[in-house]
């Protein structure tokens, strides 16, 4: 019941916007460490959006701490009142998140990364790689991502709520109004 009352307060909303601005930026930076860990196996292609600007914002993280927000948490929530333990609830968390990143990552692949008339792939290439499901996902991003995803849920967004809940809330709210149109302005310098 606590949980219904933060979904409908204007905060939780607002924070959300915020979180969604900050990490679609910092989710990149995110995936430009990781693209250099596996640019030592080579299947990082020199030209990819991920080293063209490092303040290009990889939307999918935002939508990614979003559906942290709304399903993870509750889900995080349920699992350690059912469980006996944390770590059983961590476990359990950690399967499902790795599942949920899967079913994201092949659902955009299928719906913006489908191959041209040459069998090009435009974002990424996944179809030599083992474990890779319908050549768009790739069991291994998954499984980092599962990690992001624990690691989000169950730490860095309970410290950001705790933290802006300190601050007031007309200073919050005039913070999350410059954030979003800095965003806005963000995209659409570097989407036009």
């Amino acid at each position: 019941m606590r949980r219904c009352r933060q979904v409908r307060s204007w905060a939780f909303w607002r924070n959300l916007a915020v979180y969604f601005c900050v990490f679609s930026v910092v989710g990149h930076w995110m995936e430009i460490a990781y693209c250099l860990f596996m640019d030592q196996f080579g299947i990082v292609d020199e030209d990819s959006l991920v080293w063209a600007d490092p303040f290009y914002p990889f939307l999918v993280y935002g939508v990614g701490v979003a559906v942290c927000a709304i399903v993870l948490v509750p889900l995080r929530d349920w699992l350690l009142a059912r469980r006996r333990t944390r770590w059983g609830a961590g476990v359990e968390f950690f399967i499902i998140a790795v599942g949920a990143c899967l079913v994201m990552e092949l659902g955009m692949g299928l719906l913006l990364n489908q191959p041209n008339e040459l069998g090009e792939y435009p974002l990424w290439d996944n179809s030599a790689l083992p474990l890779n499901v319908l050549d768009q996902a790739w069991l291994v991003n998954d499984l980092a991502l599962g990690a992001v995803a624990m690691l989000f849920t169950w730490v860095v967004y309970p410290l950001c709520e705790r933290a802006l809940a300190r601050v007031q809330s007309r200073v919050m709210d005039a913070a999350a109004a410059a954030t979003v149109v800095g965003f806005a302005v963000l995209c659409a310098a570097k989407f036009l």
